[in-house]
């Protein structure tokens, strides 16, 4: 349980910045679900919800924009996202605890706090997904998640447009469980993207793997390769080990997914 001495609700992005770098002490109020799990005091409570990020739309070319306040249970419902790299994006959502809980944990939220057991980022990686923050700009969403924490505020998620092929698949202990391991994969021609998350690190690209892949190396030539590149570690829900060999297995399926679709 956390106390909150001063709550404000800012109907602008802008008077939202301005006091979140006022006070290095104040939080951030997204879908405000794993924050009330803490015991701590909170000078300042900052709510994003009056801001205008909740949408998820379409431009003229295809590049689709997710508001930063986009609830996980809309990334799930929407047209848009069902019809984006065979649904790769509403897939990862779909199991994540139950509808209430989706209902109000927030796309923004998962990615701005780079949660390690997140199942939206993997795939978002995958896709080649950006993010735009108030101060910093559009940058590309690999790098954001290498950037060190700062008290700039993530708006929006933005999607390239969609020419391939995506496939997500996971593991976890029990249903509404947090997952052991995700995997994303996507194919745009040639061109592989293969991402890996809840390692217990937050997702990450298996570059090597994605190179040979590019080159025609087997989907079970590529996942040892994935799982060979990357690190893992051991928590109460799987130690390393058991997770680098959970790598290859989901990302054979995956990537075994794609190719038959392609064939």
């Amino acid at each position: 349980m956390y106390r909150v001495r001063e709550y404000v609700s800012p109907e602008s992005i802008e008077e939202c910045a301005r006091l979140y770098k006022g006070n290095k002490r104040s939080r951030l109020i997204g879908g405000n679900l794993f924050l009330r799990m803490i015991s701590i005091e909170i000078p300042l409570a900052i709510d994003l919800s009056r801001c205008g990020m909740d949408y998820i739309t379409e431009d003229a070319d295809g590049t689709i924009r997710i508001g930063a306040m986009s609830s996980l249970r809309s990334l799930e419902i929407s047209p848009l996202l069902q019809g984006y790299e065979s649904g790769i994006v509403s897939r990862s959502v779909g199991e994540i605890i139950g509808v209430q809980f989706r209902n109000l944990a927030t796309a923004g939220a998962s990615v701005a706090s780079k949660y390690g057991f997140s199942d939206v980022i993997t795939p978002l990686l995958a896709c080649g997904a950006r993010v735009r923050l108030f101060e910093q700009g559009e940058l590309p969403l690999e790098d954001f998640l290498q950037q060190p924490r700062t008290r700039d505020i993530l708006t929006e998620i933005i999607l390239p447009k969609a020419d391939g092929r995506g496939s997500f698949c996971n593991f976890r202990n029990s249903a509404g469980d947090f997952s052991i391991l995700n995997v994303a994969a996507v194919r745009r021609g040639s061109t592989w993207r293969l991402a890996v998350g809840a390692r217990p690190q937050c997702a990450a690209l298996a570059a090597h793997a994605m190179e040979q892949l590019a080159l025609g190396a087997s989907p079970a030539f590529a996942a040892q390769t994935a799982a060979d590149e990357l690190t893992f570690d051991s928590n109460m829900r799987a130690s390393a080990e058991y997770r680098k060999t959970l790598c290859t297995v989901l990302c054979t399926r995956a990537l075994q997914e794609i190719s038959e679709v392609n064939r």
